[in-house]
């Protein structure tokens, strides 16, 4: 008997195979090891063409002529996302390809299925088996001696199907996502059009006109940084697409002092990164501030005069292509990204009547009840995998 699993509107049943005359095997004894047929050809030498240029980690280029055409599974020797938790180290590909010598060449023999192979494969814990300190690698020798639970056939399909049903719907969930991300793109330009262009012909302004505060964070965090700290310390990883990300967010025990006032966020402040991946941004929500949080030297906190600028408004203007423009014209360094306040504030941007930037920024908040929605349906969806993940593969 199953269980029914659903996904806002997706309902899955999913039936729970048993072990039963499971035996662990080596992947030397379960599949054909083609690693000497692999061949790797320098950028240079690539002649470009139809067929997919694997590497560790997935397609690095297309060539010409292919070397395989089988359904394999690859596995990463050198180069790979080892330790990684939603990363995996070992994908399928099926058909005509050239495989470069960083990926482990596997091919299952009578009685594996290749899908099951990869699931069994694809977040294998290598600890005590991959060497190297730069540059981690699982060496044939220690591939060969990986075991995997070999189950029947049909189980294996009934399990495979069940794995390839949950990875569907989570790809229709991120494409949802992309697609109610897009929306709001699409909206700012039906309603205040091309920057560029103006057709709209609203006054443009340097930024500094409607700045009444504005900061930069500072060095010298990490002595704060504690895993039990009442407050968050926000860093450019943070900061994307007009948000500020509460995931993963460093907490901290702030001091008491000028320099922790001074970087302090307060709802509604927009942040702006200024080195690195210039021009990312997102605005202080209620919950980020009542927390209480504070930025480092890769962020500037600008608080703008909300009686003529939404900060919401103004950072989707900034993460337009316009606003992108800007930010790589006005960088200081050739070797180092990087904005000065000088930069900042000679920022320019359209600025539309209130009760318009208003429209705009309450349909985003719909927009984003919808998107909450989506990612909780694709964390469950993800949950469901990482728990059968962990039944059948351990």
């Amino acid at each position: 008997m199953g269980n029914l699993v659903c996904f806002n509107d997706r309902t899955i049943a999913i039936r729970i195979c048993g072990d039963v005359n499971m035996r662990m095997v080596n992947l030397e004894d379960c599949c054909e090891i083609l690693d000497s047929m692999r061949i790797p050809i320098t950028a240079s030498d690539r002649k470009g063409g139809k067929y997919p240029y694997y590497g560790a980690n997935g397609i690095q280029d297309y060539v010409a002529d292919y070397i395989f055409d089988d359904e394999l599974v690859l596995l990463a020797e050198d180069g790979g996302n080892f330790g990684s938790k939603s990363r995996p180290i070992a994908y399928r590909v099926s058909g005509k390809c050239w495989v470069n010598n960083h990926a482990h060449v596997l091919r299952p023999k009578s009685g594996l299925n290749a899908d099951y192979l990869c699931y069994s494969i694809m977040f294998y814990k290598v600890d005590g088996m991959i060497n190297g300190a730069t540059r981690q690698k699982l060496t044939q020798a220690a591939m060969r001696k990986m075991q995997i639970p070999l189950r029947s056939l049909d189980t294996q399909f009934v399990i495979v199907d069940q794995l390839n049903r949950i990875i569907e719907i989570k790809r229709k969930h991120e494409e949802e996502l992309v697609l109610l991300d897009n929306l709001i793109k699409a909206r700012f330009v039906e309603m205040f059009g091309d920057p560029k262009s103006n057709p709209n012909s609203y006054p443009i302004s340097q930024l500094s006109e409607h700045i009444e505060f504005l900061t930069s964070g500072s060095r010298g965090w990490a002595q704060y940084c504690v895993d039990n700290g009442s407050e968050w310390f926000i860093t450019i990883k943070n900061v994307k697409d007009c948000r500020i990300s509460i995931d993963n967010m460093q907490p901290i025990n702030a001091p008491d002092n000028a320099e922790a006032k001074r970087t302090k966020v307060q709802e509604g402040d927009l942040l702006i990164s200024i080195t690195a991946d210039l021009g990312r941004t997102g605005v202080v929500t209620k919950e980020i501030a009542d927390h209480g949080a504070y930025i480092n030297q890769h962020l500037t906190c600008i608080r703008l005069n909300k009686e003529i600028l939404n900060p919401l408004y103004v950072a989707f203007f900034m993460e337009s292509p316009a606003g992108k423009e800007q930010f790589e014209s006005k960088n200081q360094s050739a070797v180092k990204a990087g904005l000065n306040f000088n930069s900042i504030n000679s920022l320019r941007l359209l600025v539309p009547p209130m009760d318009e930037q208003s429209a705009f920024v309450e349909f985003v908040h719909q927009v984003d009840k919808s998107k909450t929605a989506v990612q909780a349906a694709l964390d469950k969806a993800q949950m469901l995998f990482d728990s059968l993940m962990q039944r059948y593969f351990g």
